[in-house]
């Protein structure tokens, strides 16, 4: 089956204007100013592009596919994550996590998962651990699991500078990351090290640390959770400045924000006008994680769910509220990601390239087909595309 999407304004993320997107064999054939093809030997699909946007999927590398929470008894724990709800966020490559609960979600469980939606269609990798340091893996080291388990591309989410991390010494900090960065060289994988920041006075300390004290390149770690707070904000920028990446959280409760908070979006452009590299942020969504909720007078009223939709809402809200420019703004779920992940195949609209899709209407910017790996997955705004028990 060939597939040529029509007449489309497309961004690579770099805007090339309007072109044909070929698409054969789950992959990107080619881009072309004005492609006509008639052979009635092929067949071949035309999909109108007219008046639509096409992005490269969105990558989202924080999600609880299997499910998170419990903080607040065993009856908050939340579900595991259905295909359909990523694929209505745009959602082609998703790379799923453990949290604070690294006792009754397991490891064993996470990896079934990400090859469950990998059947349905997507493509899907995870980290290996959880909070707690040292990692508890699923083989008997960080380097095995990176080496021998095809999901596993990184460890984490580790947590520091919060109650509820595992409070390790920086040494064993350290030696995590140290593993980590060599199981990635040796497999040819990110190795990342995704970390958790709570509300700590020590915020990303060790992170500084680590560059002082040994030669492991600041590129090795995703902070993720920088906007929870002004004070951990600037800290991310200046781990920015000494060549670091950062993360934004998109899921927030945007009716009763913490003191300092700032929404992805928000982030997003003070990051860009303080003249900082666009290619060193991302945005995550930590779907599935559990959300606490306050009230006006800042007591906890109960817990929600963090959702993957906020992932394109904070993306749509940077680019028609803050005048945030379209191409710099995909990057942060795009090519950023399949960058720093490395995801040779991922986050570009290019020959080659695994058709990974996303239209959007013009004027709105409303999701309306999602293809992944070249397969539809929702089309005019209707998901086509379910996991196995899903109606």
């Amino acid at each position: 089956m060939i597939s040529i999407i029509k007449g489309c304004n497309v961004y690579a993320p770099k805007h090339l204007g309007i072109k044909d997107v070929m698409i054969s064999g789950g992959k990107i054939e080619g881009i072309y100013d004005d492609l006509n093809i008639e052979n009635e030997l092929l067949d071949i699909e035309i999909i109108d592009g007219k008046n639509k946007l096409l992005f490269p999927g969105f990558i989202d590398g924080h999600v609880h596919i299997i499910g998170a929470g419990g903080e607040g008894g065993y009856n908050t724990r939340t579900p595991e994550m259905p295909l359909s709800s990523l694929v209505k966020a745009g959602i082609t490559t998703v790379i799923g996590c453990i949290g604070t609960d690294g006792i009754c979600r397991s490891m064993k469980a996470l990896i079934a998962k990400a090859k469950a939606l990998k059947q349905d269609g997507m493509s899907a990798y995870c980290l290996t651990g959880s909070y707690e340091l040292p990692v508890q893996t699923v083989t008997d080291s960080i380097k095995n699991d990176l080496m021998l388990v095809e999901e596993i591309i990184g460890i984490g989410e580790i947590a520091i500078s919060d109650h509820r991390s595992s409070q390790p010494t920086f040494d064993v900090f350290a030696k995590a990351v140290a593993e980590s960065r060599v199981g990635g060289l040796l497999s040819n994988k990110s190795g990342i090290v995704n970390i958790h920041l709570g509300e700590g006075d020590r915020k990303l300390n060790y992170l500084f640390e680590l560059i002082d004290k040994t030669e492991i390149p600041a590129t090795q770690l995703l902070p993720t959770h920088i906007n929870r707070n002004g004070e951990l904000f600037e800290s991310g920028l200046e781990y920015v400045k000494k060549g670091g990446f950062i993360d934004l959280t998109t899921s927030c409760d945007l009716d009763n924000l913490a003191e300092g908070e700032l929404r992805a979006g928000d982030g997003l452009k003070k990051y860009l006008n303080e003249k900082l590299p666009i290619e060193h942020i991302t945005f995550t969504s930590d779907g599935n994680g559990s959300m606490e909720k306050f009230d006006k007078d800042g007591k906890l009223a109960g817990y929600e769910i963090c959702s993957v939709s906020t992932l394109y809402k904070e993306i749509k809200y940077a680019i028609t509220e803050r005048n945030v420019p379209i191409d710099d703004a995909i990057k942060v779920v795009t090519s950023n990601v399949a960058k720093i992940m490395k995801l040779k195949n991922k986050g570009y609209i290019e020959s080659g390239k695994d058709a990974d899709l996303v239209m959007v209407d013009e004027k709105n910017l409303d999701i309306q087909m999602v293809l992944a790996n070249g397969k539809k997955m929702m089309e005019n705004g209707e998901v086509i595309a379910k996991g196995f028990f899903e109606e």
